[in-house]
């Protein structure tokens, strides 16, 4: 694997006129900014609808997209709504930060008027019923046929979701609940108009993102996906296939997922995930897992497997418990389902989430799939010489990072690192100046053996603790921030692209 470098931003992250980032003109400005600066990838968490908590780890689907990213200006372009009627609506005002509850409470409004006003809704009026878009038509119904897979239980869902206020599906009555079949045929012919409305929102989601990922190919910029381990408890996939869970009769888990303390949380995580009947998947060949990761392989060029020893052990606890304290390890499904991966879609390229502490099973384990692990230099400086996330102990094939979405960033790190910690960061990176100390991480990370080097753009910006995308284990505030256009600078983007030739990673 050549030596290649690139940013981790957000596609929420991203500037925009309509309250979070989306597939906009902004999304390809930061595109051409990237190839400016000597980048080969844009590293992005995933795509899928946020739920409660406003979490991309918690969504209503595993495999929808999430409606916040359709660009309302293409929507002003098509004609299906006017600037006047967008530009009506509140989706906050604070560009450094998304906030969710104006976009939750707006954002479907807007969607909605554009469907009413467009050649896809049941009974299309003016000129959108006229024979001239009859191939927009048949190119909805032919994307509803090639996801027909998925699509008829996501909108389903989201449109019995909506008639019940929001409401968790195992709070919807029983007959749904459970989908008989009388009440499955019921609610369809109910909610037939909103089932479609949540099928063009999948329409128009595909198609942005389809066209914003072949430039950003064009212009030699490949992108890295996120993949969950974990569906969301309150979900399109654990209500349409509750034989894939770890589910009573009922249809409630019996345990869920999260991980033992750690240095992230002295409780553990509990995350709150149901989890998987691995013997059921082993049995049906992992055909649901297969088709997981095949439409994602459609979304982004490399994926990134979030929680990698999760298939190796995984941390169940019952159902009901207040923290992850009590949970236990169980055995998952190994290397059976990396081996199908292989012989039903061909090597794929992959990145093992594998940090936190790691056995002997997991390490073979990520070994044995030849895919590369992670590098976190905020990891680096908890103990002595022998810590793995030290530069000096990496491999080739690794992927480093000065730190992930779920640590602070690299300036407030290293302000609140101890006296002790800090003494040996600025030794072994021969920190001089702590004005410098960001881009002196940067660079250590750039000149390390790891094949891939990814940076969030708040490093490369030196911003504070103000920029952290996530606190573990924390509600509230996380997922909100956002970069303001004027930061890309052409400055910036020489440096950038200084550092990458310099420690050849440039796409030759």
């Amino acid at each position: 694997m050549d030596r290649r470098c690139g940013v981790l931003l957000p596609v929420a992250s991203l500037p925009s006129r309509y309250g979070i980032g989306c597939f906009s003109k902004e999304a390809y400005k930061f595109v051409d900014f990237l190839a400016d600066a000597g980048q080969s990838y844009w590293q992005i968490l995933p795509l899928g609808q946020t739920g409660y908590g406003d979490s991309p780890y918690q969504s209503f689907s595993t495999f929808a997209g999430n409606p916040y990213f359709i660009d309302p200006e293409a929507l002003i372009k098509a004609g299906y709504i006017d600037r006047k009627t967008a530009d009506q609506f509140d989706f906050g005002k604070e560009p450094r930060t998304v906030d969710y509850e104006k976009i939750y409470r707006n954002r479907y409004t807007l969607l909605r008027r554009a469907y009413a006003n467009s050649p896809f809704c049941q009974n299309p009026a003016g000129k959108w019923a006229k024979d001239a878009y009859e191939s927009d038509r048949r190119a909805f119904e032919d994307f509803r046929w090639d996801n027909s897979e998925w699509l008829p239980d996501y909108a389903l869902f989201s449109a019995v979701k909506e008639y019940f206020d929001g409401d968790m599906f195992t709070l919807w009555p029983e007959d749904i609940r459970l989908r008989r079949t009388a009440a499955m045929d019921s609610y369809r012919i109910k909610l037939d108009e909103e089932i479609r409305f949540y099928e063009f929102l999948q329409f128009l989601f595909a198609q942005q993102w389809k066209d914003l990922k072949e430039y950003a190919n064009g212009k030699g910029i490949r992108i890295v996906g996120d993949i969950p381990i974990y569906v969301a408890f309150d979900s399109a996939d654990t209500w349409s296939h509750p034989e894939l869970f770890e589910f009573d009769e009922n249809g409630f888990p019996t345990v869920v997922a999260g991980v033992p303390p750690d240095s992230f949380s002295a409780t553990g995580q509990l995350w709150g995930n149901p989890i998987y009947r691995w013997k059921y998947h082993k049995a049906t060949g992992y055909d649901w897992w297969i088709k997981r990761l095949e439409h994602v392989f459609k979304l982004y060029d490399v994926v990134r497997i979030d929680h990698f020893r999760g298939f190796d052990e995984f941390w169940a606890v019952p159902y009901g418990a207040a923290d992850a304290m009590g949970g236990k390890w169980k055995k998952g499904p190994g290397y059976s389902l990396f081996a199908a991966m292989k012989q039903k879609l061909g090597e794929k390229e992959i990145i093992a989430e594998d940090l936190g502490y790691l056995t002997k099973s997991v390490l073979r384990l990520v070994k044995r799939t030849g895919f590369p692990g992670m590098k976190v230099l905020q990891f680096a400086f908890e103990s002595d010489a022998d810590n793995t996330y030290l530069p000096h102990n990496y491999t080739s094939n690794a992927v480093v990072y000065t730190g992930t979405h779920d640590n602070d960033t690299t300036r407030g790190w290293y302000i609140a690192s101890d006296e002790k910690q800090l003494e040996f960061i600025n030794k072994y990176a021969d920190i001089r100046c702590s004005q410098t100390a960001t881009w002196d991480l940067i660079r250590l990370a750039m000149q390390s053996v790891a094949d891939t080097a990814i940076i969030p753009i708040q490093d490369y910006l030196d911003i504070g603790s103000d920029g952290r995308i996530n606190t573990p284990s924390t509600l509230g505030g996380n997922w909100s921030w956002r970069l303001l256009p004027e930061e890309l600078t052409e400055d910036l983007a020489a440096r950038m692209k200084e550092f990458a030739q310099i420690y050849g990673r440039i796409s030759k």
